[in-house]
């Protein structure tokens, strides 16, 4: 397996954050090995680990099976969340300046974690969801509580045309006094998008304001769909 610090360390973070700024996401192509989606996949059928399962339909979150994961965190998740978060604090850093805002966020995932649980945020959000045919999942944001980090990333574990059809990664952007702008993305087995949370800073005449987003998949016509997130601020308990 790579050492997943040297590939986060290696990736272009100046185009991620131009990206990001300009459209709210980026996308980081072949960021995890075919071995890394196999294997990540096949722990979505195991029973151990998990500390929530989650049936869509139950909630009308949409069609399909979400798994929390319970602490201590699978390995590579755990190097997920601790290596790709300093890359990413900078850039939330930078909205916050843009808007004005108070908040900013400490330099290390664990300094965020600290803050979370202060806040009686303690249970872990990385998951893995899973859609069959006819799945789908409703547009949504990921705050899970008062603390949350504006920057979230999913990971990819299928190849689409090939393991599914159907399934597109779904963002919406809302501008004030505007109609809701729809951005539809494809991305391959292994690659990573890292995509806002809740909102972006879009600069308009009076400065910038924010431009909320949420995000959801749309149904899969046939076919398994598979996927990682990546969150890095915890639940309340």
């Amino acid at each position: 397996m790579p050492d997943m610090k040297q590939v986060i360390d290696a990736i272009d973070w100046q185009r991620v954050q131009g990206d990001m700024d300009q459209t709210g996401y980026a996308i980081v192509p072949q960021f995890l090995t075919q071995q890394q989606c196999m294997s990540l996949a096949e722990l979505f059928s195991s029973d151990e680990g998990y500390r929530k399962t989650v049936v869509m339909e139950r909630y009308r979150f949409g069609r399909g099976l979400y798994k929390y994961w319970d602490y201590p965190l699978p390995d590579l998740i755990q190097d997920l969340r601790e290596n790709l978060y300093p890359k990413l604090a900078p850039i939330a850093n930078s909205w916050m300046e843009l808007l004005g805002a108070e908040t900013r966020f400490p330099a290390t995932y664990q300094q965020l974690q600290a803050r979370c649980h202060a806040a009686g945020q303690t249970r872990p959000t990385p998951l893995i969801l899973q859609y069959g045919e006819g799945g789908y999942n409703t547009l949504h944001q990921d705050l899970y509580g008062e603390e949350y980090f504006p920057i979230q990333t999913a990971c990819f574990l299928n190849e689409p045309e090939e393991d599914y059809t159907g399934g597109e990664f779904v963002l919406t952007e809302q501008v004030p006094r505007a109609q809701s702008k729809a951005i539809v993305l494809k991305p391959k087995r292994g690659d990573m998008i890292v995509f806002t949370t809740n909102f972006r800073p879009v600069k308009g005449t009076r400065g910038y304001y924010r431009a909320k987003m949420r995000h959801g998949v749309s149904e899969v016509h046939s076919g398994q769909r598979q996927t990682v997130g990546i969150i890095f601020h915890d639940a309340v308990s």
